[in-house]
């Protein structure tokens, strides 16, 4: 579900808000998509905000989805993209320097893990201090699609995983009615 934008005509996510008004996603910030995804949809999304002089990593354990991401970039002439490839639950195993990144996104990613809490130590490590991790998943409850409920990472859970990361909530923020949001800052 990582690439759901729209669904049944209704619109599930308002990525242009929640990127550019609600994170604050600038020209020329460096940004991480931890867990892309098939067609690293929000990796685009972020690649035109950042334009030429910003640099978005497109991060996922799947080789293949990486080519793809790749192959879409050559295509798009999206030169800011760079792919990397990396399982986010091992701490330090993503090769993106320590401290560099302005923002990191963590997308309908968690519910898939073990080990939730170390993918966000993860991202923070990238962080800069004052750098943005934005958390987006699944609310809990049973669903029409999206994951089981028992797979489901609960916000307050999420916001316990950052602040032991050495993160702090800025906000929390409305999704949709499946997904909820959380924006957090390195310190």
């Amino acid at each position: 579900m990582k690439n759901a934008g729209v669904s049944g005509g209704k619109k599930l996510l308002d990525i242009q808000d929640i990127l550019e008004n609600r994170l604050g996603i600038v020209y020329g910030a460096k940004v991480a998509d931890l867990g892309c995804g098939g067609n690293g949809f929000f990796t685009f999304k972020v690649a035109r905000l950042v334009g030429k002089t910003g640099l978005v990593y497109a991060v996922d354990v799947l080789k293949m989805v990486l080519k793809n991401v790749e192959n879409r970039a050559k295509m798009e002439g999206a030169d800011n993209i760079k792919t990397v490839w990396s399982n986010l639950e091992n701490f330090g195993a993503a090769n993106i320097h320590d401290a560099s990144l302005d923002f990191a996104l963590v997308i309908n990613v968690l519910f898939q893990n073990k080990h939730p809490e170390k993918i966000i130590r993860e991202g923070t490590r990238l962080l800069r201090s004052g750098g943005k991790m934005l958390v987006i998943d699944w609310k809990e409850g049973r669903f029409p699609y999206g994951p089981v409920a028992e797979t489901k990472i609960a916000p307050e859970a999420v916001s316990d995983f950052a602040l032991g990361a050495g993160l702090k909530k800025i906000s929390e923020i409305e999704v949709d009615q499946f997904h909820y949001g959380i924006i957090f800052e390195k310190l």
